[in-house]
């Protein structure tokens, strides 16, 4: 009886071992690590265009009361606005991130951010992530052309906005936000990889001139025209200097100390359709 018992105790050992091992190799596989102690958790909200017109308002662009509505809520709430370097100041700098933080970010750079947007910011004290289509900007300076309701930012709207500390300038491609003939960075049907990398690194190279030459400063991070990614083009990336990379994945951030976790931020798209309470109750479920 008593080796039968021991054979059993040391099957049941065994097996719970085996299974702890099973569980740790699948968690590591899948992502699903344990936050360590130095992590902050990130929500990134995405928005696009802000009007007030009630007809111009959809799934892309919504009020200016709806945007002041999320700046109340989140002072109200003790949230503080981030950008993407200070992101990187805590993973490279060893610089501290609030323990409620949250980023906000413009895609392609509509003129209405400077008109609607910007103004709010100043009146809550809070920041916000711009990454505009440099061919745009650069054409909408050329003539001069400030226009809310399809304009795009001008170099002094973009020199101004830098200057006040509250934006920061991205890069969102030169002139690849398209969907033809590729989407975004995305590759083009039987183009190699060569074709490929030369393509993409001219094109992000000369928004990183561009914005460099209105700010006087490089931008670090990418985020990607409709979301549109592959491990090739964030190895090009990587190569040309960006340390972080945003993308249009609904998740939430855990920033840790490691340098990995700035590549592939998740954003929540913002629209009409809720609250900011009832999004923000939403994303922390995530």
């Amino acid at each position: 009886m008593v080796k039968i018992y021991k054979s059993r105790l040391k099957l049941l050992l065994c097996s719970t071992a085996t299974v702890i091992v099973s569980i740790f190799i699948l968690c590591s596989l899948s992502g699903a690590t344990e936050i360590d102690e130095n992590s902050v958790k990130l929500p990134i909200i995405m928005y696009h265009s802000v009007l007030k017109d009630k007809a111009s308002q959809n799934d892309y662009v919504v009020s200016p009361e709806l945007f002041e509505s999320d700046l109340k809520y989140f002072k109200d709430n003790g949230y503080t606005t981030v950008t993407v370097n200070d992101l990187i100041d805590y993973v490279y700098a060893n610089k501290s991130l609030p323990e409620k933080c949250v980023m906000l970010t413009f895609d392609d750079g509509y003129y209405n951010n400077y008109k609607y947007v910007f103004p709010l910011l100043k009146k809550y004290n809070a920041k916000a992530v711009i990454s505009p289509i440099a061919k745009l900007s650069e054409d909408y300076t050329k003539v001069g052309e400030e226009n809310a309701s399809y304009g795009h930012l001008i170099e002094s709207n973009i020199k101004e906005m830098d200057d006040s500390g509250l934006v920061e300038f991205q890069n969102h491609s030169y002139n690849m936000h398209t969907l033809s003939p590729r989407k975004g960075i995305g590759k083009k049907y039987r183009e190699t990889d060569e074709e490929y990398k030369s393509a993409i690194t001219e094109d992000i190279t000369k928004a990183q001139a561009y914005l460099e030459k209105v700010t006087g400063k490089v931008p670090k991070a990418f985020v990607y025209p409709f979301g549109e990614e592959n491990s090739t083009g964030l190895n090009v990336l990587k190569e040309n200097g960006f340390l972080a990379t945003l993308n249009c994945t609904e998740k939430l951030n855990y920033i840790s100390k490691s340098p990995d976790s700035l590549y592939e931020l998740g954003r929540f798209r913002r629209d009409n359709s809720e609250s900011t309470a009832v999004l923000m109750e939403k994303i922390n479920k995530k």
